[in-house]
């Protein structure tokens, strides 16, 4: 079954909250001109923010992270919006070096053994080129909701970030529903990987398809404890420490 079919449907003050978040971009835009850049995660909520950019004429740069271990579908998104909307999309990647080095020390499947080696090895891949993407900026626009997680159930519309930059979470108040009928509504790419019931995608070896009920961020890092998944992109200050580890893959 097709994503769109499963999860748009149209809810209650959904135009009232497009038209919030196009008035925080555009606030956003405005505020930080020249400095402001979508760190896209090619996700469904980053295709509607960059769909929003767009239709909008707003003048926010759209970059993102390309780590190496993306699935093909994700990557293919890249000259999808590059030719749909006619923005270029920088992309940031992992210093070579780090990642063979990483790599040759621990082994391919090293995220599996630890969440100390999963979040050095995100702090490579993702951490490091993300602070070269927002060199220079001000601002950065993410797509974090406040309904994919515990763990950002109070996310807000803008927040500081540890580097003293503003973030900005236009969709902060968004639905999955509201996500996937703004998509259908405006014929938006998204990856074909959510209609293989993955609605959180990361790097391939870190995601994997959820059943009925499943929290929506199940299938990432699904070995580990509840409290450890997140990369690091939106914690401050995160410290990488042991977590204790449920049914890790060998």
């Amino acid at each position: 079954m097709s994503a769109v079919a499963l999860y748009a449907r149209a809810t209650v003050g959904f135009d009232e909250r497009v038209a919030h978040a196009v008035a925080v971009l555009q606030s956003a835009a405005t505020e930080h001109a020249g400095r402001i850049v979508q760190a896209t995660s090619l996700g469904a909520e980053d295709m509607v923010i960059t769909d929003l950019i767009a239709r909008h004429g707003l003048p926010v740069a759209v970059a993102t992270l390309e780590t190496g271990q993306l699935h093909p579908q994700t990557v293919a998104l890249i000259p999808r919006i590059e030719q749909r909307y006619g923005l270029a999309v920088e992309v940031f990647r992992p210093a070579q070096e780090s990642v063979i080095h990483f790599v040759a020390s621990h082994g391919d499947n090293a995220m599996y053994e630890s969440i100390a080696l999963r979040k050095q090895c995100c702090a490579i891949r993702k951490l490091e080129p993300l602070s070269r993407m927002l060199a220079g900026a001000s601002a950065w626009v993410t797509g974090l909701r406040r309904e994919q997680s515990d763990t950002r159930a109070v996310v807000p519309f803008s927040e500081s970030d540890d580097k003293g930059r503003t973030k900005f979470n236009p969709l902060a108040d968004w639905s999955w529903a509201d996500v996937w009928h703004y998509i259908a509504t405006h014929d938006v790419p998204f990856n074909p990987l959510h209609d293989e019931f993955m609605p959180s995608i990361g790097c391939a070896p870190c995601t994997r398809a959820i059943a009925v009920g499943e929290p929506f961020r199940a299938g990432r890092w699904w070995w580990e404890d509840e409290k450890a998944k997140e990369c690091g992109l939106h914690v401050k200050d995160a410290p990488v420490a042991e977590v204790s580890m449920m049914g890790a893959p060998r």
